[in-house]
């Protein structure tokens, strides 16, 4: 694998200076796209050139960029439509939303031209995507499951696919879809373009960049794991049953910014969204179990600012580009700690600022540990004290129940959880150790005028009807 030297950008340096189409060039006119990001100015001359190549940046570096403008400029050169249900070009992600972003901004960069996008996933008709790739394609973003429906169907045909893109490999290879990629890539034939990126480099996505890409050179902007620079991070110790009173609070100091509060379980989001919405937030939640309609419907009042609290599973961790999310809420630790990096990148999104807080129980202090590890520096402590090893061991682990009652006597007509501190703001359980009260809001935070005419949404976190995630 060639490692390609780092691209140092000047304020002149541009995105034509990288030889894209003129087409291209004016679609970007209308977008917030400036001057190419390290990543896209490091890769943008490597695919155009017809390299394989493997891109390691965080999120929210501009990834989508660095491959999709290089990608479309080559296929404009065709001139020709691709064939009935034929592709040019297949773009692999994990996730629905992932797909969503992938599929609007593509369709940004080629407005005015003749490039037709189509995106598959799960969750939606699956004879409306078989007819919407009757004419074929020249690029299909999908997710592995439902194009593999559609390749068992014989709706959609891969052996003209010249150009193959996996985004967020590592995400891939954690939802178990390594086989599937097995499987799709015997559609496609060997001679073509591929590209793959992830934000980590385990042993397994090096296995899969050695079995995919020919020769690729490798692109790096950060290194794996390394969350975004301008995101600040701190971990507040508080109790399971106390957390929902302290995101309350938290959330108070900033009105009218929007958060997205990660949860660990489907159930989980949807009580703790129900619980904020009977306080007066507008809130809304997706997981696996939500539809595809409801999951792009709740997302589209997020991006409108309709909805300022976005409660999720680790299905968002991913996917979601939404330059305004000013704050991220980690309520429950993430079991894989690479997932830490990919949450708080939801937030400083583009060179924007953003701020981190990650809530840590007693039976979770060795998913904080495992972070800490991966980041190689602890976490700032902005509340509460390191639970001692004796409280640790004593605590329910992951799968029993941990007295997590976000918002116990969150039912109406019942008291909400008690205050996370005791008289002289001492914690409950803890040493003091100089830490501020728990409950405590962060150092630099400066409350907010909400915004005018805002109404709570009482029953903004009910909960969805069941389905099978896809």
């Amino acid at each position: 694998m060639t490692n390609s030297p780092s691209t140092t950008l000047s304020s002149s340096t541009s995105f034509a200076d990288l030889g894209l189409s003129p087409r291209i060039l004016k679609a970007l006119e209308s977008t917030h796209l400036k001057t190419p990001t390290p990543i896209q100015a490091q890769a943008i001359p490597h695919i155009m050139a017809g390299r394989d190549l493997m891109g390691l940046a965080q999120t929210g570096t501009g990834k989508t960029a660095a491959f999709g403008l290089p990608l479309l400029h080559r296929i404009l050169d065709i001139g020709h439509p691709p064939g009935p249900k034929h592709i040019r070009a297949l773009i692999l992600v994990p996730t629905r939303e992932l797909a969503t972003q992938i599929k609007d901004n593509l369709e940004t960069f080629t407005k005015g031209t003749a490039v037709k996008v189509v995106m598959v996933v799960g969750g939606a008709s699956v004879n409306r995507q078989a007819q919407a790739l009757t004419r074929g394609a020249d690029v299909l973003v999908a997710t592995p499951g439902r194009l593999i429906d559609l390749i068992e169907r014989g709706d959609v045909i891969l052996e003209r696919c010249a150009y193959l893109v996996l985004d967020e490999a590592d995400h891939m290879l954690d939802m178990g879809f390594i086989h599937s990629l097995r499987r799709i890539a015997k559609h496609i034939p060997l001679k073509r373009q591929t590209m793959m990126f992830s934000a980590t480099m385990p042993k397994d996505i090096t296995e899969i960049a050695d079995t995919y890409l020919r020769d690729p050179v490798k692109v790096q902007v950060a290194p794996p794991g390394k969350p975004a620079e301008k995101v600040t991070q701190g971990v507040h110790y508080i109790p399971n049953g106390d957390k929902a009173k302290l995101l309350e609070e938290y959330l108070k100091t900033h009105p009218g910014e929007q958060a997205l509060v990660f949860s660990r379980t489907k159930h989980g989001a949807d009580k703790l969204a129900k619980v904020l919405g009977q306080w007066g937030f507008e809130v809304g939640a997706i997981h696996g179990n939500r539809s595809q309609n409801q999951r792009d419907r709740i997302l589209t009042e997020f991006k409108a600012g309709e909805v300022d609290v976005l409660v999720a599973t680790d299905v968002a961790a991913r996917g979601i580009d939404i330059p305004t999310v000013r704050h991220v809420y980690n309520y429950d630790m993430p079991n894989v700690p690479e997932n830490y990096v990919h949450r708080i990148g939801r937030t400083a999104r583009a060179g924007a600022e953003g701020s981190s807080i990650s809530f840590c129980a007693p039976a979770e202090m060795g998913e904080l540990q495992a972070i800490e590890k991966l980041l190689k520096k602890p976490l700032p402590v902005i509340g509460g004290a390191p639970w001692a090893a004796d409280v640790v061991a004593a605590a329910p682990k992951p799968g029993q129940n941990r007295g997590n009652r976000q918002g116990q006597g969150g039912r109406q007509g019942q008291k909400l959880a008690a205050s996370p501190t005791r008289a002289g703001g001492k914690p409950q359980g803890q040493r003091a150790q100089g830490q501020r009260p728990q409950g405590a809001a962060p150092q630099g935070a400066k409350p907010q005028a909400g915004r005018p005419g805002q109404k709570p949404r009482p029953q903004g976190g009910a909960t969805a009807p069941k389905r099978r995630p896809s």
